[in-house]
């Protein structure tokens, strides 16, 4: 796998798709798509969060391919998808390329239960609009994730909130520095910031080769999107029943968002809170996210929604 890092073996080492294919944007940007578990099955779209790829959802992926056709796909930049111009990045890109995704994974009247981990979530809320995702998708999952006020509720920084505290979180964020290789050092720094106090070490391990994987230019234009999000506005519009998941130890999206979100979706499913989860919940807590993502399938994609397989676009 070109520029990928990851475990290789235990419950985080991603299996091999049963296929691959490339999704193209609107802007022509190619995105690389794998498809695990059987054609006819549910479908599940996927769609990680920043500095990671499809990696990330590893014990997903394994869990719930069977009895679903689970779809999961690199957000640009990330994994396999080329980075393309980074000054196309943002919002409606994010929104375009699951769009993308879900047109060439999923048959014409085809639903599926679409989660997002952190900004992929954020993808779900800034897609919510597009008549697209309201053709594809039957329900939601938001986890750890929020709508707006990142870098200022971020906690990563164990100071008083304020004006110095966003400058320099918002500076250590958005640094331009190589993160290096994963050493002792680095995954204690990770842990820190993005996990629970509790990770067992297999699990840190696992986000650091993700984490550590991502392009060092793709993860500064990103952070620039995240430090200057705003999606309140677009809640309104993902009127699908959706849930949230959000970790009680994230110092990097705390659970106010969480908390905010399910109060201000228009049909909120219900909010789960996670104790001692930090932001990277799906590899914390795989259990829980799983389980979440199965009622989902279980409620609201029902047998019928499911049509003959769909004709996925190649390069």
């Amino acid at each position: 796998m070109s520029r990928l890092t990851h475990v290789t073996a235990g419950p985080y080492a991603p299996p091999a798709a049963r296929r691959e294919l490339v999704a193209t944007s609107a802007d022509g940007a190619r995105l690389h798509v794998e498809v695990h578990g059987e054609d006819g099955a549910p479908a599940v779209v996927l769609a990680h969060g920043w500095t990671c790829s499809t990696a990330f959802w590893a014990a997903q992926v394994r869990a719930l391919s069977t009895g679903h056709r689970v779809i999961a796909y690199d957000q640009r930049g990330h994994g396999r998808s080329p980075a393309g111009s980074v000054s196309g990045y943002g919002t409606e890109a994010l929104a375009d390329d699951l769009v993308a995704v879900l047109g060439a994974t999923l048959a014409p009247g085809e639903r599926a239960v679409v989660a997002g981990h952190s900004m992929g979530g954020m993808t779900v809320m800034a897609a919510a609009a597009r008549p697209e995702f309201a053709q594809y998708v039957a329900a939601a999952l938001l986890c750890s994730t929020g709508s707006a006020r990142l870098v200022e509720e971020s906690q990563v920084l164990p100071w008083r909130a304020g004006r110095a505290r966003t400058r320099i979180t918002g500076a250590v964020l958005g640094s331009r520095a190589p993160l290096g290789p994963v050493t002792p050092v680095a995954r204690k720094v990770l842990k820190y910031a993005t996990m629970g106090p509790g990770s067992a070490p297999d699990k840190v391990e696992a986000c650091a080769r993700i984490v550590h994987a991502c392009p060092t230019p793709v993860r500064h234009a990103w952070s620039g999107v995240l430090a200057s999000l705003d999606l309140d506005a677009q809640l309104a519009a993902l009127t699908v029943p959706t849930a949230v998941i959000g970790g009680k130890s994230d110092r990097l999206t705390p659970i106010v968002h969480a908390r905010g979100l399910a109060a201000a979706l228009p049909n909120c499913v219900g909010l789960t809170e996670l104790t001692g989860v930090g932001h990277m919940s799906p590899i914390e807590a795989p259990e829980a996210v799983t389980a979440a993502v199965r009622e989902l399938a279980e409620v609201y994609v029902s047998r019928s929604d499911v049509n003959e397989p769909a004709k996925e676009k190649t390069p």
